[in-house]
């Protein structure tokens, strides 16, 4: 008796299963890097050193103010848009500006003010463009800040 409830239990799992979608026939959406994105800034070096005095100026800016500076030193790199985002956190210590650019189209520069326990300042940001296949990231390089030309693929997963 007990083999019969057995085999009528297995045998109505196996129908059971047999009519049972665990998942839909459709294909989950995945972007595929589009590697052959025009670049945006083809026609500038690889590195630009940056003026932070200059970047210092973009945390006074207010919402909605207008920008137009050379960031650069040493050469002309000029950022002209509007401020869409400022952003105080953490008593002052992180400080964020976002610049929606009208000369690099489709361009956003986020660049962030970090101050340290110890006194010291840190700077971060990016020059980038969801259209475009390159990107610039500020770094600290030989005891400067400097704009590094990257690829888009390279800092952003889709």
């Amino acid at each position: 008796m007990k083999n019969i409830r057995t085999a009528v239990l297995c045998a109505s799992i196996s129908l059971f299963s047999l009519s049972a979608f665990a998942q839909n026939s459709e294909v989950p959406p995945v972007n595929e890097p589009d590697y052959n994105k025009p670049k945006l800034f083809a026609a500038y070096p690889e590195k630009i050193s940056v003026d932070l005095i200059t970047v210092n100026n973009l945390f006074s800016a207010s919402l909605g103010a207008t920008v137009d500076m050379n960031i650069a030193t040493g050469s002309s790199f000029r950022i002209a848009g509007e401020v869409v985002s400022t952003v105080s956190k953490y008593e002052n210590r992180i400080r964020s500006v976002v610049v929606r650019s009208s000369n690099f189209n489709g361009a956003v520069l986020s660049v962030s003010r970090i101050t340290n326990t110890d006194g010291s300042i840190t700077y971060t940001g990016r020059l980038i463009s969801r259209q475009h296949g390159d990107v610039y990231e500020l770094q600290y390089l030989n005891d400067r800040f400097s704009l590094v030309k990257r690829n888009y693929y390279d800092i952003v997963n889709e």
